[in-house]
C-alpha cells in the first residue's frame, strides 16, 4: 500500500505517494502531462519487494493534486522541474533511481541537467528527447492506416469534431496498436483515455493524442545528452507511437546509457510484458544501488 503525503509546490498542494522503507528510491515520473501516477504505482509497486523505496506523486494539474486553471505560466518544464526537487527533498530522498515514462522522461531529462547531483541512475521510458521528429513519427502511424484516413483525422481535428465516429475508430486503431497491446485493460490504463483536467496537457502537448502542438512541440535536446554521465537505461518498445529511432539515437548519444527494446509492445511494456520488464529493471537497478 501507499502511503500518501500532500506538499506545497509554490502556491498549491500535490499529492505524493509512498510504498517501502528502503534506503534506495526508485522515483517515478507519470506521464502526461494531465495523466496522473496510479498507472505507475500499481505497475511498479513490485519493486518494493526487491529492496526498494517506491515514491510517485501526481503532477500538479491532475489526479489528487490541485488543478489550477487560471493561470498559463504553470504549464512550463521549468517549473515542473522545480516541482520534482521540492518532492523529492520534501520527502528528503536523497538521491535517487530517476524513472520517468513518456512525458516523465522529457521531465526526469530536464532535472539531470539541472540536479545532476541528486541522480543514481536515469530511466527515460518511451520517451523522446527530439520531439519535431517525434511528430514525424505520429505522421508514419497515421498515414499506415491509409491516405484517406490520415486526411480525415487531420480534417477532423481542424474542425474540432474529434467525437466523430470515423475519427475515434481511428483513435481507437491507433491507441491499441501503439499505447498498449494488452488484451484486458486496468482502470488505471483506462483512465489515460480520458484524463480529469487537461489544461497542462493543452498547453504543453496539444489536445491531439497523435500530434503534438503545444508548447513543448520544438523541444529538442539531443545535443545536450553527451552531458548526461549517470547511469542510464532507456526503454523503448518496438511498436511505440514514439517510434524506436529516437530511443537508438538517444543510446548513442548518451555516455553511459544502454537500450533495453522490447519486442511485441508498445508505449507501456510494463503492462505488456510485466516479468520481462521486472526482471529488465531490476537488474540494472540492482547493478548501479
Amino acid at each position: 500500500m501507499f502511503e500518501t503525503r500532500k506538499i506545497s509546490v509554490g502556491n498549491h498542494k500535490i499529492m505524493t505517494y509512498s510504498a517501502g522503507f528502503a534506503d534506495n528510491t526508485l522515483l517515478l515520473l507519470h506521464g502526461g502531462p494531465s495523466s496522473r501516477s496510479n498507472y505507475l504505482r500499481e505497475s511498479h509497486q513490485v519493486f518494493t519487494q526487491h529492496g526498494f523505496r517506491v515514491v510517485t506523486w501526481d503532477q500538479l494539474g491532475c489526479g489528487e493534486s490541485d488543478r489550477p486553471t487560471d493561470d498559463k505560466s504553470l504549464w512550463q518544464i521549468s517549473r515542473f522541474v522545480e516541482e520534482v526537487e521540492t518532492v523529492r527533498s520534501s520527502l528528503d530522498l536523497g538521491k535517487v533511481h530517476l524513472f520517468g515514462h513518456s512525458w516523465g522522461g522529457i521531465l526526469g531529462l530536464e532535472y539531470c541537467i539541472n540536479y545532476p547531483q541528486n541522480i543514481k541512475t536515469f530511466i527515460p521510458a518511451n520517451t523522446a528527447f527530439d520531439l519535431p521528429r517525434m511528430q514525424r513519427g505520429f505522421e508514419r502511424k497515421k498515414l499506415a492506416l491509409g491516405e484517406e484516413t490520415y486526411t480525415m483525422m487531420a480534417r477532423r481535428e481542424a474542425d474540432g469534431t474529434m467525437k466523430h465516429p470515423e475519427y475515434q475508430a481511428a483513435l481507437t486503431l491507433l491507441l491499441r496498436r501503439h499505447l498498449c497491446r494488452a488484451e484486458v485493460w486496468t482502470e488505471a490504463l483506462e483512465y489515460e483515455l480520458h484524463p480529469d483536467e487537461k489544461h497542462a496537457r493543452h498547453e504543453m502537448f496539444g489536445p491531439y493524442p497523435f500530434n503534438c502542438t503545444g508548447n513543448i512541440r520544438d523541444y529538442n535536446r539531443m545535443d545536450q545528452l553527451e552531458s548526461i554521465a549517470v547511469p542510464t537505461l532507456i526503454i523503448h518498445s518496438e511498436h511505440d507511437y514514439i517510434v524506436p529511432d529516437l530511443a537508438s539515437m538517444a543510446r548513442d548519444r548518451l555516455p553511459n546509457a544502454e537500450l533495453a527494446m522490447f519486442k511485441n509492445c508498445s508505449h507501456l511494456p510494463f503492462y505488456e510484458e510485466p516479468e520481462i520488464y521486472q526482471k529488465t529493471l531490476l537488474a540494472f537497478l540492482n547493478n548501479h544501488t
